[in-house]
């Protein structure tokens, strides 16, 4: 059987000096040393790093980064050291904690005919950023699309987040995840919650589908997980990952209600209640008028799914909206939904969930 390894070359002057600090400030383990009688190289291993000190290596000293769960013991607690060959350490937090930007509040309406370029991302999927701005940091919301359907080149991966939400609006996809039985398929009108590091594959998808991807904050962490296989053997459907709950939210089994806005109705996705308040995604439909009003929520953020309407915001020109437009409303701003057709349909998500909503 074929044995491979890997090293890493980092120039040393002097092994003398070098070998102390490897071996006793960073614990790692000396595997080789030669020749005996004026030691010119030495192999080290450790933190899953294999590293080469070899004098008269033409390398830069370079950057080594340490991860590990207890940085303040690790070192005698120091986070940036210097080899004496040069080389710098610095030593994180293998699991830091998910940072929330604030959110910078901003009126923001994205058209789809403005032509926001489609940008190749991770499995060769199409995306389109609906909030440039990401309103500080504290979101990110994309279109994305696979023009060509079947399997999706993707692997057994999780992302680090406080909130996540991918919405079918064409097509269908195919994805497996942790502790949920097999493939689930997510047709146009449904949606998945994808709670905070969940293991996930998408599968296969059909020509030309499109989703609505949502993420809190707007720069997360997306991990390979190359241990798990998917699908996993237990069926979990009542497991919480930081108190949230996995959701498949079928569209066509939804019962509409009365919408936080008057003139309007929405069928609740169950979200809001499976991540305890975190975020609300509804889908809302005109029955009426509605009037002029103002939330006092952080991010509402809406997507022009069919039909048509005009945004009115105060202060504001009108804005006339149509398919695969998106528009985000800062809290505290009136605005009214006018003059929308019959087959409007808006696509909803806020946080935290059902921000409260006041008449004008």
């Amino acid at each position: 059987m074929t044995e491979t390894r890997a090293e890493i070359r980092l120039p040393t002057t002097e092994l003398r000096d070098d070998l102390p600090f490897f071996t006793k400030v960073l614990n790692m383990r000396l595997d080789m040393i030669y020749p005996a009688d004026n030691p010119e190289v030495a192999v080290l291993s450790g933190h899953g790093l294999r590293l080469r000190l070899q004098k008269g290596a033409a390398e830069a000293p370079g950057t080594l980064r340490i991860l590990t769960d207890a940085p303040d013991s690790f070192a005698n607690g120091a986070r940036e050291l210097v080899a004496p060959n040069g080389t710098r350490i610095e030593i994180d937090d293998l699991n830091p904690p998910l940072v929330l930007p604030a959110t910078e509040h901003a009126f923001v309406v994205r058209r789809l005919t403005d032509q926001a370029p489609w940008v190749i991302g991770r499995a060769g999927m199409h995306y389109r950023d609906l909030v440039p701005s990401r309103l500080g940091g504290a979101m990110i919301a994309s279109h994305i699309r696979i023009p060509d359907g079947g399997p999706v080149p993707d692997m057994v991966h999780f992302h680090k987040v406080g909130f996540q939400l991918i919405f079918c609006i064409k097509g269908w996809v195919d994805v497996l995840y942790e502790d949920q039985g097999g493939p689930i398929r997510l047709t146009a009108g449904d949606c998945f919650i994808q709670p905070p590091e969940i293991r996930h594959r998408v599968l296969q998808a059909s020509d030309g589908i499109e989703v609505i991807e949502i993420g809190v904050p707007a720069e997360h962490v997306t991990e390979i997980d190359h241990t798990m296989a998917l699908p996993t053997p237990d069926l979990r459907p009542d497991r919480e990952w930081q108190g949230q709950r996995f959701v498949h939210n079928i569209g066509a089994k939804g019962q509409f209600a009365p919408f936080r806005i008057p003139g309007f109705a929405a069928r609740d996705t169950t979200i809001n209640t499976n991540t305890k308040g975190v975020a609300s995604v509804m889908v809302a439909r005109p029955d009426g008028i509605a009037p002029w009003t103002r939330h006092s929520g952080d991010i509402l953020f809406t997507f022009v799914m069919s039909g048509a309407m005009t945004l009115e915001g105060e202060g504001k020109e009108p804005y006339r909206l149509s398919p695969g437009d998106a528009f985000v409303i800062p809290p505290g701003l009136a605005t009214r939904y006018a003059e929308a057709t019959p087959d409007l349909e808006l696509l909803e998500v806020s946080l935290p969930g059902n921000p409260a909503t006041t008449l004008v």
